[in-house]
Parts: structure tokens; C-alpha cells; sequence
């Protein structure tokens, strides 16, 4: 005879704000200052690598932080100017298509990190999963590091939105490959724009290659 699965408990915010901030609570009970860094844009063919640094104090925690691939873009939209009210400290930093094509793009994402913590004056800082960065103070590498500590959910929503954001501008002036919706990764659409009109300034040579030749 089969019986029913019990259904799995919905986490409440309060139940999820708890579990993501396990390792910073840790972290705060010995005293220290947190931060968090994460990245997006190391895949796409256009646009830059942004990476985002934030600390939010204890007593200043918003409601809602998750992973920002977990989120809707609604969703980080209405975080992110709160993430920005509530943080000691927030940076953010583009290494662009040129200097990516120059420097490969994993250390085009440590320079970016490297940058925005530059001026952070805490004790740790957590990252996502990136090692080797060369930070004002201790660093701890977290593998899948934006869904288990809320200070690197919290850095990961501030460096989408400021990249969405920036490729929704790119794409008024370059309207032919559709980056306002696809923020610069390897769509059917945008691979068919690139063979059709070719690359602009913002497509990364060393991306795209394989799909326009080493003529690029």
C-alpha cells in the first residue's frame, strides 16, 4: 500500500533569513566584520565582468536575500536599492571586453573582486568559491558561496543588477543583438545577430571565435 509523501515545509523568510546567515553569525559572535563578494558575467560573448563587495551590519539584515540567479529580476530590482540603504559598505567594479580578452576572464573576475574590497575596512570576507585574490583581510572561499552565506546572495544581487542594468543600456545603442534581453549571453538570437551584422566594441574576441573564426 503507498501512502503520500508528507509535503516538505515551506522555509519562511525569517526560517531562510536564519539558515543564510549561519556562517555569519558565526563570524559576528567573534567579533568580526563581514563582507561578501560575488561576480556575474564570466560566460556571456558582450559586455564587461562585474563584481560587487558588501557588509550589512547585524541589526540591518533585509528580508529576502537569496542567490540572485534564484530571483526574479522584479525581485532584485526592489532588494537592491534596500541592500544599498542597509550596507557599511558597497562596491562595485567592471573589467571590461578588452581587458578580458587581454587577461583571460578568470583573472579579469579576481582583478574585478581585488578591486571592489579594495577599500573595505573589515576583518573576513567571503567569496564564491574564487581563491587566490589578493584582499585587505581575511578571506574565506565558500564553494556555492551565494546560496549558503547572505552577505555573498547580498553581492551577488548588487553585481546583477548594476550589469543588467548596464546591458539594457548597451542595448539602445546597439539594438541589433537583443541585449536587453539576453544581457550579452550566447542566445540563438544574439549568435544569429553576430553572424549577420558581425561583432561590436562590447563582444569579447576571445568569446566569440568559435562562432565568427580566429579572423576576429
Amino acid at each position: 500500500m503507498q501512502t503520500d509523501k508528507p509535503r516538505r515545509k515551506r522555509e519562511t523568510p525569517a526560517e531562510k533569513l536564519h539558515r543564510l546567515t549561519e556562517i555569519e553569525r558565526m563570524l559576528w559572535t567573534e567579533g568580526h566584520v563581514v563582507a561578501g563578494i560575488d561576480e556575474v558575467g564570466r560566460g556571456p560573448l558582450a559586455g564587461p565582468v562585474v563584481t560587487a563587495c558588501v557588509s550589512i551590519p547585524s541589526d540591518r539584515l533585509v528580508m529576502g536575500v537569496d542567490d540572485s540567479k534564484k530571483l526574479s529580476e522584479k525581485r532584485r530590482e526592489a532588494l537592491f536599492p534596500l541592500l544599498l540603504g542597509a550596507s557599511d559598505y558597497a562596491e562595485t567594479c567592471f573589467v571590461w571586453p578588452e581587458e578580458i580578452d587581454e587577461i583571460n576572464i578568470l583573472n579579469a573576475t579576481k582583478k574585478a573582486m581585488e578591486t571592489c574590497a579594495a577599500r573595505f575596512s573589515g576583518s573576513v570576507i567571503l567569496i564564491d568559491a574564487v581563491q587566490g585574490l589578493r584582499l585587505p583581510c581575511q578571506a574565506r572561499s565558500l564553494i556555492h558561496g551565494d546560496a549558503l552565506s547572505y552577505m555573498i546572495g547580498a553581492a551577488s544581487i548588487v553585481a546583477k543588477v548594476t550589469r543588467d542594468r548596464y546591458m539594457i543600456e548597451l542595448d539602445e545603442k546597439y539594438p541589433v543583438y537583443g541585449f536587453a534581453r539576453n544581457k550579452g549571453y550566447g542566445t540563438a538570437e544574439h549568435i544569429a545577430a553576430l553572424k549577420q551584422y558581425g561583432p561590436c566594441p562590447a563582444h569579447r574576441r576571445s568569446f566569440i571565435r568559435g562562432i565568427l573564426g580566429e579572423g576576429v
